[in-house]
Formats: structure tokens, C-alpha cells, sequence
């Protein structure tokens, strides 16, 4: 990997892991993030690394992205809207899409070598074919959410085939880990916290989902960007199996040591969590896994191991 990079929503979830990695491995970073949803302490312990530079700053705010992405060869790109539950529109336009058109516009007049985004399984809608390979068509998001990382797709695209700009656009399941602070597993130990012996869950529990271990959707990410190929790829990036959601209950209090839990489902249309809620999803990551990548851990394994590690982090 050509370094420096520029990663933006370091300060994230997925990006402070993604930060932790890099810095590992000797990798000069310069973090771009305004900080309305990444942490400080999620990154406070690469405090005063010389490999470090990090730039308080929104990548809507073109001279915030110029300013960070001087001297870099490569972007990863995670910084977004992050609501996936019926966001506003205007956010999702702002922040997801004209955001990227400010990375991109900033690349295409810089060397960079390449520029990897974070997309999403949102973009396929709901897909008739389960698991859902890259080529799948048509797409057709039912969410807002969706419909903008599939917009940022075709710019990415765009981009590579105009001004001869790599793109490598990453299609992640739902990423579990410590540190996040949305999705269904934090939601779920959160209330478990706060009331043992009771579950609200949205949804009628028969949507099926993939769900990735953090640790596996790093490593994932770099190796598409190390071995990356063509003008512009995507890549599903999950596990290799689905579950339920009364499946990821069922994980979630085995792993809080929980017993005899009265779960109460809150239905949405059609028994989806909420409008625009893809009620099945299962990524065919066959792509990604000839790159040299396997998931090392199942979705009901991801998401014990990320329920014990919130509860801690929660609690503590």
C-alpha cells in the first residue's frame, strides 16, 4: 500500500479499526473527520504517533479535504451519514453523496493511486438471489441509505473510466465489533443492560442477515486495496452464512449469560424493523475470496464475540 493514506471517518467504528491496523504496520495516515459521529477516545490511543496526522474537518468542506489529502497516495473513503433507519434525504444527498464528489474532484487533481470506498449490501434492494454476487441486477435500493452509496458507486466508476482514478468500491454486510455504537447487536445489549428479562425487537425476527466480525471486514478491506485490479471493482465483503435476527437474540443473551428472556416484536410493514429495511440479506463472497480472504469467523460467532465486548465497554 502507497502511503501516505488518507482515511476518512477514522474516527469511526470501522475506521478506527482500520486506523489500528495501518498504524501497525508502519502506515502514515492522516485521518479526515468532523467528529459528529466518530469518537475521540476511539483513536486516543495513537495519541502523539509520529505516523499519525489527524484533520478536524467535514469532507463536504472542500478545503478540509484538500488540506488532509496533500502528500497522500492512497484514500479510503468511510466518511458518511450513517443512519441506516429512515435518514433524511438532504443528509444522505450532503453528506454521502456531494461529500464524495469532494474526494473525488480533490483525487483527480492530486497522484493519487487509488481511492477505496465503503458502500454497502443496501445498494442490491431486496435481491432475488440469495447469496447476491456483485453482477446482480437490477439494483434497486429500498432505502435512502442505500439508494446514496449506490449513487457514490457510479461516481466512483465514473471517475476511474474519465480521469483514470482506481476505484475499489467495498459492499460490507452489517459489521459487528467493539466500539460500534448503532446496529442490532449494540441495540440489543443495550436494552439487555437495562432490563434482563425483556427484549423489544423490531421486526417480526425472521429477517436474515450476514454480520462480519470488525476484525475480518479490516483485512478484507485491505487486501482489496492492495490487490486490487481493473478501473473499478466492488466487492461483497461479509460471512459466509446468514442468520436471523431471533437468532442474533438468542447469540446475544447466550453471550450476556442470559436466560428465560421474554422477546416482544414491534413489527414493521411486511415484519421489517423499519421502512426500508432489506428483510434478507447474504452476500456471495466468492469475489473477495479469491483475492486470498476468508472470514474467520461465522455470523453467530461475530456476533457473541461483539455482544461480550459492548457489554464490557459498556459497563465498565
Amino acid at each position: 500500500m502507497e502511503s501516505p493514506v488518507l482515511l476518512t471517518g477514522g474516527a469511526g467504528f470501522l475506521g478506527s479499526h482500520i486506523l489500528d491496523r495501518l498504524l501497525s504496520q508502519q502506515v502514515e495516515t492522516v485521518v479526515l473527520d468532523n467528529f459528529s459521529s466518530g469518537q475521540r477516545e476511539n483513536i486516543a490511543h495513537h495519541r502523539g504517533s509520529k505516523l499519525l496526522k489527524i484533520v478536524e474537518g467535514d469532507i463536504r468542506d472542500r478545503e478540509a479535504v484538500d488540506r488532509a489529502l496533500r502528500g497522500c497516495r492512497t484514500i479510503i473513503h468511510l466518511a458518511a451519514n450513517p443512519e441506516v433507519r429512515m435518514g433524511d434525504p438532504e443528509e444522505h444527498l450532503e453528506h454521502n453523496i456531494r461529500g464524495t464528489l469532494n474526494i473525488l474532484e480533490a483525487a483527480r487533481r492530486l497522484d493519487i493511486s487509488l481511492i477505496a470506498f465503503a458502500s454497502s449490501s443496501t445498494v442490491y434492494g431486496e435481491a432475488k438471489t440469495l447469496p447476491t454476487p456483485e453482477d446482480y441486477t437490477p439494483m434497486k435500493p429500498i432505502s435512502t441509505y442505500g439508494a446514496s452509496k449506490l449513487a457514490c458507486e457510479a461516481l466512483l466508476s465514473a471517475y476511474a473510466h474519465t480521469y483514470g482514478l482506481p476505484a475499489v468500491a467495498l459492499r460490507y454486510a452489517n459489521i459487528v465489533g467493539p466500539r460500534a455504537r448503532r446496529g442490532v447487536v449494540y441495540d440489543f445489549t443495550r436494552k439487555l443492560i437495562a432490563n434482563p428479562r425483556r427484549l423489544e425487537i423490531l421486526g417480526d425476527g425472521t429477517q436474515k442477515k450476514s454480520y462480519i466480525w470488525v476484525g475480518d471486514a479490516v483485512e478484507a478491506t485491505l487486501k482489496t486495496v492492495e490487490r486490487r485490479t481493473g478501473d473499478f471493482e466492488a466487492y461483497n465483503v461479509g460471512s459466509i452464512d446468514a442468520i436471523t435476527v431471533r437468532e442474533v437474540a438468542d447469540a446475544v443473551c447466550e453471550a450476556l449469560n442470559l436466560k428465560g428472556v421474554e422477546y416482544v416484536f414491534a413489527g414493521g410493514p411486511g415484519g421489517r424493523g423499519w421502512p426500508g429495511d432489506v428483510k434478507f440479506m447474504h452476500l456471495d463472497i466468492s469475489r473477495l475470496m479469491a483475492l486470498g480472504w476468508r472470514p474467520r469467523y461465522n455470523s453467530r460467532e461475530a456476533v457473541a464475540m461483539a455482544a461480550r465486548e459492548i457489554k464490557n465497554e459498556l459497563t465498565k
